[in-house]
């Protein structure tokens, strides 16, 4: 199943991915569930992401390997490749992409994952819409409105 959600804000496209930092990533970070970090190396290849995701019940290891990062002249982009994930998820695939428009930038958060049965992708959905789609107010927030 993939999502992709876009977001138009007013910094460069380059100033926007340059931030792409642990300090934005916590201020992504839903308010359920909690998510603790773990390990933040940064957004290179070979780089690794792993939170715990804390539900009041049970927590879950979540750990990401950044796997691509490319920069040109009109975008910029790496992608996040889920190693570990929390059940139901046996795929996650996150490409943040940031695409240059007039003088601001399209943020692109392009999400594939899958949990090896259709229909419960399908019920997930909703769910990973709302906690992405929570991404464009802080995005506006830090970068500006368009």
């Amino acid at each position: 199943m993939q999502l992709h959600l876009k977001t138009a804000v007013a910094q460069d496209y380059l100033q926007v991915f340059g931030a792409f930092d642990e300090r934005l990533f916590r201020q992504l970070a839903p308010s359920f569930p909690r998510l603790k970090l773990l390990r933040f190396d940064g957004s290179e290849p070979g780089d690794v992401v792993e939170v715990e995701l804390q539900t009041g019940l049970k927590s879950f290891r979540w750990t990401s390997l950044i796997t691509e990062r490319s920069i040109t002249g009109a975008e910029a982009y790496f992608i996040d490749q889920g190693q570990e994930l929390p059940p139901p998820l046996k795929v996650w695939h996150h490409k943040h992409l940031v695409s240059r428009h007039g003088s601001g930038a399209i943020i692109h958060d392009i999400i594939t994952y899958s949990t090896g049965f259709i229909l419960l992708d399908g019920l997930l959905y909703p769910l990973m819409l709302a906690t992405f789609g929570m991404r464009g107010p802080v995005y506006r927030k830090v970068f500006g409105k368009v």
